[in-house]
């Protein structure tokens, strides 16, 4: 499956932003979903995380309450919904995916996921 990533932009703190993730060559319906964001001189963390199939949901400790994960079935495409943005949001977050259904530390690992998408800057101001 291929992904495209797009929403990114410059904000104030404060303030909110919506990701979206499409896919073309196949629908996500058997699919893991996730996001995941790099800043600028560290590793790759993970965001959160869909199930498509079940509609469960995981994230990290660092946006819980802020952030919101969702997928939109006839669009064949995954949000992430971003509120109350910090600087330390500031970041290039990539959507990715995987075949099945899955839980726990396995859903937080990069290694899961088989695809990715582009990437899409996020730049929060203060």
């Amino acid at each position: 499956v291929q992904l495209q990533a797009s929403g990114g932009g410059l904000v104030q703190a404060g303030e909110s932003l919506r990701l979206s993730c499409v896919a073309s060559g196949r629908t996500f319906s058997t699919y893991a979903l996730g996001w995941f964001r790099q800043a600028p001189g560290k590793e790759r963390e993970f965001v959160a995380a869909i199930n498509w199939s079940d509609g469960s949901t995981q994230y990290a400790d660092s946006v819980k309450g802020r952030f919101t994960i969702s997928r939109d079935n006839a669009k064949n495409t995954v949000y992430l919904q971003m509120n109350s943005l910090k600087p330390e949001d500031t970041a290039v977050y990539y959507c990715a995916a995987v075949i099945g259904t899955y839980s726990g530390s396995s859903r937080l690992n990069s290694q899961t996921y088989d695809s990715w998408g582009q990437g899409t800057q996020v730049t929060v101001s203060s």
